[in-house]
């Protein structure tokens, strides 16, 4: 038996697909180049110039080249490295609490005897809806003595606290931002959570797995893709942390302009007028962010494969 050979493909039909193809890429590349690689750019070479007076202050001023002077002016700089040391902090208390409650609320909403799951599901979502800044409005408007009725209930009960003093400064934005993002990340989880197979989770009750156990042993290992996606995004998060400390620098004196490294980029450039130790100092904050990710990347990736 002769098998026919296959017909060959006319170069008009490969032209044709050549360009089919291009017209899917180009506009992508050309966003992607627009919004991405420009901006960089732009900032790595502001980065290089330094603003300098002339004539004695009377003639304006004048950008300088510099090379890696502001890289190295940013990285001397005492406040800079204090809002490093304020972001480990904040890191420190928040990606632990974040991530144990947004998994222990997606246990409880996945669990058999939860009731009015959309219900919750939806309650949970809702703040995460409201803009940053409103949110970090609400909480000073409730973290203030003199306006707020559950520091009224506190005083009553005999609880004296000040959530904008120094100590409180962490665990004060801590709260605003887990109030805000929890059912978020909540979400993500609950997701990963309804692909489980129902059949597994029956074989473990037949086993005589209670709920604790089920939850422990079967589903939290089935969603470990989605907790480290959660855990990448609330990394990233953390090293942009801007909206809610700047707007409590209105009512705290321990919170300043420049206490988180965003901040310091946004005084730096805006109130200091120094644009290029502000782009050198986005740039290393981006370059950590980058060795943040890769480092969960990389940590998740050998969790999943154990």
């Amino acid at each position: 038996m002769t098998v026919p050979a296959p017909a060959p493909v006319r170069p008009s039909a490969g032209r044709a697909r050549q360009r089919a193809a291009a017209a899917y890429l180009v506009p992508f590349f050309v966003l992607f180049t627009l919004v991405m690689v420009a901006p960089i750019g732009y900032a790595l070479w502001t980065s290089l110039f330094k603003e300098e007076s002339s004539g004695l202050g009377f003639g304006g001023t004048e950008s300088v080249f510099v090379g890696l002077g502001n890289y190295a002016d940013a990285l001397g700089d005492t406040a800079l490295r204090a809002s490093f040391l304020n972001v480990a902090a904040y890191v420190a208390i928040y990606i632990p609490l974040m991530t144990c409650t947004a998994l222990l609320l997606a246990l409880l909403l996945d669990s058999t005897v939860a009731r009015a799951k959309r219900l919750f599901q939806l309650a949970l979502f809702l703040p995460y809806t409201v803009p940053t800044v409103i949110a970090a409005i609400i909480w000073v408007y409730l973290y203030s003595p003199s306006l707020s009725p559950v520091m009224d209930w506190l005083g009553s009960a005999g609880v004296s606290v000040d959530f904008f003093s120094a100590p409180l400064a962490v665990p004060s934005v801590v709260n605003i931002v887990t109030w805000h993002y929890v059912g978020y990340n909540m979400v993500i989880l609950y997701a990963a959570l309804q692909a489980i197979p129902r059949e597994t989770l029956e074989a473990a009750t037949m086993d005589g797995a209670g709920a604790v156990r089920t939850a422990l042993r079967i589903k939290v290992p089935h969603i470990r893709s989605a907790l480290v996606l959660s855990l990448l995004f609330t990394c990233v998060g953390a090293i942009q942390l801007f909206n809610e400390p700047y707007m409590l620098t209105t009512q705290s004196e321990a919170i300043n302009r420049d206490w988180s490294p965003v901040m310091y980029v946004h005084k730096t450039a805006f109130v200091d007028h120094q644009p290029g130790l502000a782009s050198a100092a986005a740039v290393l904050i981006a370059l950590l962010a980058g060795l943040l990710s890769y480092a969960v990347t990389k940590l998740g990736n050998r969790w999943k494969a154990a």
